[in-house]
């Protein structure tokens, strides 16, 4: 007596269906989830493809309707009053702001990752306080921190409440790294007779790398697109998200589009070269 071996959800007596063919309940569900998909990444690129549109619009006073096409946004960004400074402003800061926490966020992630000292477990759980705090507490208490020891505010209060958000983000990104390397290696550096300093820059420093980078592209972008913290302790600084609020109650200028649309475009950029690089490095390796 041979048993009859059918598919879950058959009918009995039904053809039996070809294997490697999608029922139709198969085909049903891979179709909602496409259309799912896609309705979710158009919702997430309308607003980014309304900025790049309106970037080239003719607009007078505000950049709300569509008045005509226009390459003067794009040759003459800095018409918008202040426009420029404040997004050199945030520049400066990001870069300041990323290249201090990815130092100090990198060297706190190797202590916490390979070196046993007191209060070990306790630095770590402050140093998720950054994150898991609202930025609104965090930008009050370091502006009220600031005003009680008599400090101006401007770019050394922005960058030092910047330092302090992105730190514990550079700390998580790094640490990941860290864990995921071999100590064998590291191990076999100093075999081979290598100084603490030789083998931390020809072996560990090259292994972090990725991830040092990607900590710092994190925190870059943390510190540029910020504004709760930043508004607490500007000052008289203004810096492009500010800029963005303040021109929000008048009408934000077509160029505010056009930066917005050329940071976009160079951070895609960054990752085509990255995934490019990356992809090559591993073709090379493979052929060893």
């Amino acid at each position: 007596m041979t048993a009859m071996m059918t598919e879950p959800g058959a009918v009995p007596g039904a053809a039996p269906v070809p294997p490697g063919r999608p029922t139709p309940r198969r085909r049903f569900k891979g179709l909602g989830l496409g259309v799912y998909a896609f309705l979710a990444l158009a919702f997430l690129l309308i607003p980014i493809v309304y900025t790049f549109v309106f970037s080239f619009n003719d607009a007078i006073k505000n950049n709300i309707a569509w008045r005509g096409f226009t390459l003067r946004n794009w040759t003459n960004v800095c018409d918008a009053a202040g426009i420029c400074d404040a997004f050199m402003a945030s520049i400066i800061i990001g870069i300041v702001s990323t290249v201090i926490a990815t130092v100090l966020g990198t060297m706190i992630a190797i202590a916490l990752m390979r070196y046993r000292f007191r209060l070990r477990s306790q630095t770590s759980l402050l140093l998720f306080l950054p994150m898991a705090s609202p930025e609104v507490v965090l930008g009050a208490g370091l502006a009220a921190q600031f005003l009680s020891l008599g400090v101006n505010k401007g770019f050394g209060t922005i960058i030092i409440a910047h330092v302090m958000f992105c730190i514990s983000f550079v700390v998580v990104t790094v640490k990941a790294r860290v864990a995921s390397l071999d100590p064998a290696l590291e191990e076999a550096g100093r075999d081979l007779y290598g100084s603490p300093n030789a083998v931390f820059w020809r072996i560990t420093f090259p292994l972090l790398l990725p991830g040092i980078l990607s900590a710092a592209l994190l925190s870059f972008s943390l510190s540029f697109d910020d504004f709760i913290i930043t508004n607490f302790n500007a000052g008289a600084v203004t810096t492009f998200p500010m800029y963005i609020y303040i021109a929000a109650s008048r009408g934000i200028p077509a160029q505010a589009n056009v930066i917005a649309s050329a940071v976009f475009i160079l951070t895609i950029l960054v990752v085509l070269i990255s995934q490019l690089t990356a992809a090559a490095r591993a073709k090379r390796l493979a052929r060893q």
